[in-house]
């Protein structure tokens, strides 16, 4: 059965760019975000706007969920009746970086209606969200996913499979984000040390980028390491948030994550100085505060 209504929820710095894409494919897009000139912005792109998440939602065939957390989902479709609004087979796509087991608890309440769901988080920040070159780990039975894929392959140029539970997506994302944060960790533990001895950061990082020590986040967030005010495409805060759903992910599964933890703390440690929506390269100022001025 062909989708004939959409309607995506959460227009921020990701989720606006993955809606316009989607009206520019030529979907019946309704957008709802609680900052009303997010929802002008998305209507003047092509996309229907709603003033509640409910005349978003209604008689929609999916609903995408791009917001904050697993409370925001929570309330969008129950507290807001986003879900009753929907049609009475219709999916709901949850891509939000959100506890494994908090997508179980979701996933159980939407199928109870009859309703279909997808555990579907993203990486690719901001970047990949304006490219439409997301990759997305996607948990759901096999015809659910095939009938939203000319969707989501509007959204990512790598859709996975990941299995067929919710919770599943969630956990594969858990697992991603636990390498992204300690990999950029470790990338401004390195920095910190040469830029302590005094050597130039730029040669160091040419030669870290070009060598056996390099990762994808090294060679990404090392350049804005040595920028002062470098543009935000994934926020401090946002690794508070993910490496703590890491290492809850960790205590449910009993499984020891102390980098993870380690990294975790930096990145709190950042926030806690006021830093929180810098560019999540600026962890490296922790090291700063720890380590003092260079002598």
């Amino acid at each position: 059965m062909a989708l004939s209504r959409i309607a995506f929820v959460g227009l921020g710095a990701m989720g606006m760019p993955m809606a316009r894409h989607l009206a520019a494919a030529g979907f019946d897009l309704r957008g709802y975000d609680i900052r009303a000139e997010s929802r002008a912005a998305l209507a003047a792109a092509g996309g229907g706007k709603a003033e509640t998440v409910r005349q978003a939602a209604a008689d929609a065939d999916a609903i995408l969920l791009m917001v904050v957390n697993a409370s925001q989902a929570e309330d969008v479709l129950f507290a807001k009746g986003a879900l009753e609004a929907l049609t009475p087979d219709a999916t709901v796509v949850l891509m939000a970086t959100c506890p494994p087991q908090a997508v179980v608890d979701i996933a159980a309440r939407v199928t109870a209606t009859g309703r279909r769901f997808i555990d579907a988080p993203v990486s690719g920040g901001v970047v990949g969200a304006e490219a439409a070159t997301l990759t997305i780990m996607a948990a759901a039975p096999a015809d659910v996913l095939a009938h939203l894929r000319p969707v989501l392959d509007r959204l990512g140029d790598k859709v996975f499979h990941v299995g067929t539970e919710p919770g599943q997506g969630a956990t594969v994302k858990a697992v991603n984000q636990l390498l992204c944060g300690v990999h950029i960790a470790a990338t401004a533990e390195a920095l910190s040390l040469a830029e302590r001895v005094g050597v130039d950061l730029a040669v160091v990082l040419e030669i870290l980028s070009g060598s056996s020590a390099s990762s994808w986040m090294l060679r990404d967030r090392g350049p804005r390491m040595l920028e002062d005010e470098p543009r935000v495409t994934s926020a401090v805060d946002i690794f508070v948030k993910d490496l703590g759903i890491v290492l809850e992910a960790g205590r449910g599964a009993k499984a020891a994550l102390p980098l993870a933890s380690l990294s975790h703390q930096l990145f709190l440690s950042t926030s806690g100085r006021g830093e929180g929506a810098l560019d999540d390269s600026q962890v490296v100022r922790a090291y700063r505060a720890l380590n003092g001025p260079r002598p």
